[in-house]
């Protein structure tokens, strides 16, 4: 992983970038538009260090928070990364990943009720479980992490290509009033506080 970008930033961005330096001298405008795509595929996967608070379930993703609901008593925020958004991924606490789950589905836009039934990647981590879900667009999800792995609060988990949505679901004991968000609020991935730990 090259500092500073995520993978995706080699597989998206290097290739019309090339593809443009190669066809400029001969198409200016189509070569120059190819060199802009590229640029803009290494931006949008952009990767920048993040320093996580000491405490507390953070963000596992740069954006909107879209999603607060209880389900099962559990409470559920998922946060919508808009094309601007950072889209790497983060854990929201420190843990070990019991499973990582890829489910198929649908591909509707990540901000909408709908988009529960799309293709994910779900991340167990025994008291708390991270959900990568892709978006309309975003049809990749790639995750760092996998069975027995270790984690630190606001270690990277993986990232998701072009537009789509993470939720955290947070452990029973943690109620609405230890939420330290509201829906609409924009929040920073591995650094902005979702929820505080009643055990802590």
């Amino acid at each position: 992983m090259v500092r500073g970008i995520s993978p995706g930033a080699i597989k998206y961005g290097v290739p019309p970038l090339l593809a443009g330096f190669l066809l400029t001298p001969v198409s200016g405008p189509f070569g120059l538009g190819l060199v802009a795509l590229g640029i803009a595929a290494v931006l949008f996967h952009r990767d920048p260090a993040r320093e996580p608070p000491e405490s507390g379930y953070v963000a596992p993703a740069d954006g909107s928070v879209s999603v607060i609901r209880e389900e099962e008593g559990r409470i559920r925020v998922g946060v919508f990364m808009n094309v601007t958004d950072v889209h790497v991924n983060r854990a929201p606490a420190s843990g070990t990943v019991e499973s990582v789950t890829h489910r198929p589905g649908a591909n509707k836009p990540a901000f909408t009720k709908d988009s529960d039934r799309n293709e994910r990647v779900d991340i167990d981590c025994g008291e708390f479980e991270v959900s990568l879900i892709a978006g309309w667009f975003a049809r990749r999800i790639h995750p760092y992490i996998e069975e027995g792995d270790a984690l630190e609060r606001g270690e990277r988990l993986g990232h998701i290509s072009f537009g789509s949505r993470a939720d955290v679901l947070l452990p029973e004991r943690v109620e609405f009033a230890d939420l330290r968000v509201k829906e609409g609020e924009n929040v920073t991935a591995g650094e902005s506080v979702v929820a505080v730990d009643p055990a802590a």
